[in-house]
């Protein structure tokens, strides 16, 4: 058999994630509702669509291999400069980019227990050290993560914010004061994939600080993920580096030409706001009147509480997969006590409560429910 590196041969070969389309494949079920993965079905601006659509007929052509005017509009957006703007394909190949510019084998990076694992699969990739911090009342610690960092000299600190998978947020200047603390030698890679849904919480950009990059993404309130386009922000120092390993044909034409639309509308955008805000109230509602609880969200998704522990909640979870409904749930205790609802739009499915109940083999256990209506229904708001 031909030989990889010894890293290579000490890694699983797997997919971080199990999407929809994998459960689909293996339990032949159609997918009734997809609410697992945090897309935005209410999808991306209709000029965004057109621009799209239009770019498509020149889909023999590459795309610009600088991004410019990509680069030069989301410049514009944050009142910054190009040279502090780089590009690529979502926010997991861009965290891909920056682990490899400062992660070699034995180099340490610090993150919280149960965080967006993506982060992880890049660090385990190219042979770092991964340590991590507990969340505390369900949110990551800054200052748990920033003791942790000294502690262990890591390189890197990965830091979410607002948080997945569980949706809590620590405001502007609670994020300003991690900021100023990172430890000497150290870069925070802030992750702020959500932050077009909540309000008050992003702290000031500042390019020339040579210690953060800032992660964001076309993929969740833009709703572009099947198009894979997000951006880095950071002192030139750092961008720069980016252009020395990343792939220069990584983001497409319809990419460019779709981000750029959606960025110019802003208005879609406020729309899509207002319709995740009422989804994240229904959602609320549903678990409320099912005997649930909320982790308050500032997200897109809502962490439903279901009251025990991981087995309980694998169990409502893999119920809902049997009748179709895909969502997902954290991978650690006690996050895992939680499953997470992606907010959607209108009715999905009705069956009976009786017949979901048999399903999970577990007492009352309707997880969503019309709240005038004495039967069950998988529903997601309506935006």
């Amino acid at each position: 058999m031909t030989s990889f590196t010894p890293l290579i041969d000490s890694l699983p070969a797997t997919v971080p994630f199990v999407g929809p389309e994998a459960i689909l494949r293996r339990s032949g079920i159609p997918m009734r509702a997809r609410i697992g993965a945090n897309e935005n079905v209410f999808g991306p601006s209709p000029k965004a669509i057109a621009a799209m659509q239009e770019a498509a007929s020149e889909s023999w052509k590459y795309g610009d291999p600088e991004v410019h005017d990509l680069r030069a509009a989301i410049a514009r957006h944050h009142g910054i400069g190009t040279e502090n703007v780089t590009v690529g394909e979502g926010i997991d190949g861009l965290l891909g980019i920056a682990v490899r510019l400062f992660v070699e084998p034995g180099v340490t990076v610090a993150s919280s227990l149960g965080a967006y694992p993506t982060c992880n699969f890049h660090v385990a990739g190219f042979g770092g050290r991964l340590v991590t911090a507990p969340y505390v009342n369900d949110r990551e610690d800054p200052s748990s993560l920033l003791d942790l960092a000294r502690k262990e000299n890591a390189r890197l600190i990965y830091f979410a914010n607002p948080d997945n998978p569980m949706g809590t947020t620590w405001k502007a200047g609670e994020v300003q004061d991690m900021i100023d603390n990172i430890p000497a030698g150290g870069v925070l890679m802030l992750d702020e994939a959500y932050h077009e849904f909540a309000e008050g919480t992003v702290p000031a950009l500042d390019m020339t600080n040579p210690h953060v990059l800032r992660f964001r993404t076309f993929s969740k309130a833009y709703g572009m993920a099947g198009v894979r386009v997000g951006y880095a922000l950071g002192h030139p120092h750092l961008i720069s580096a980016f252009d020395k390993i990343r792939n220069h044909f990584g983001v497409n034409r319809l990419g460019q030409a779709g981000a750029i639309a959606a960025l110019a509308d802003q208005d879609y955008l406020k729309s899509v706001q207002q319709r995740v805000a009422r989804a994240r109230e229904r959602i609320y509602a549903i678990a409320q009147f099912n005997g649930f609880g909320c982790v308050p969200s500032s997200t897109n998704f809502v962490a439903v509480d279901c009251g025990r522990d991981g087995a309980y909640a694998r169990r409502i979870l893999e119920g809902l997969a049997t009748h179709g409904i895909f969502v997902r749930m954290p991978g650690v205790a006690p996050l895992n006590r939680c499953i997470r609802i992606s907010v959607g739009s209108g009715k999905l499915s009705s069956f009976s409560p009786s017949s979901l109940n048999r399903s999970m083999n577990f007492g009352r256990m309707n997880v969503t429910r019309k709240v005038t209506m004495p039967t069950a229904t998988i529903m997601t708001s309506t935006g």
